[in-house]
């Protein structure tokens, strides 16, 4: 029999399963924790014991899906031994998943929320320096496997990527069929190959 910790852990991972694929279908702003509960079986009385707020549970489900999409990025890296390698890798990943209608859409939307929440303003920022911080990470070990140069210091790049990508990310949720050549150029121009020997 699960322990009360397990059954409470159960609960909100059904709650952010719920939550996600209602945000992601109507929005977030369409879907009221009312419906949450219902959809996942629970009382509201159950949301609130698991989230504070309805942004609270947003930003769990966003750090579900940033959580899924730095886990790709990486495992797309992780066999590449050589500069071009690494560089397909990360431009096939660009062209299949960046901008997603989607789950962009909910990232632009639930930023809106910023202007008037100092809470997920503070969260979010939080967030984005989490992601930077892994991407830097990435960046520093794909250099040691690679030989890959970077143009600027790995916190300037992923800076820049992931800034890039947001950006390119919303207008691909609007334009899916936007091509990512520019973004990937920018890559190149910043993730340089290794000195000839």
């Amino acid at each position: 029999m699960p322990t009360r910790a397990e059954r409470q852990a159960q609960t909100r991972e059904a709650l952010v399963g719920t939550a996600r694929s209602l945000f992601l279908h109507d929005g977030y702003a369409a879907t009221s924790l009312d419906r949450v509960a219902v959809e996942a079986g629970f009382s509201k009385g159950a949301v609130y014991s698991n989230f504070k707020s309805k942004e609270e549970l947003g930003l769990a489900v966003l750090d579900e899906i940033h959580r899924e999409m730095v886990a790709e990025v990486v495992e797309a890296l992780s066999i590449a031994t050589a500069y071009e390698d690494a560089l397909h890798a990360l431009e096939g990943w660009l062209k299949v998943r960046l901008g997603q209608p989607r789950w962009t859409a909910l990232e632009v939307e639930f930023a809106a929320v910023v202007r008037t929440s100092p809470f997920v303003a503070t969260e979010l920022a939080t967030r984005h320096r989490q992601i930077r911080a892994a991407i830097a990470s990435l960046l520093v070990e794909l250099q040691q496997r690679t030989g890959m140069r970077l143009a600027l210091p790995a916190d300037q790049v992923a800076l820049v990527l992931l800034s890039l990508g947001i950006g390119l990310g919303a207008q691909r949720s609007l334009d899916p069929g936007l091509d990512v050549h520019a973004f990937t150029a920018t890559i190149r121009s910043l993730l340089l190959p290794p000195d000839a020997a």
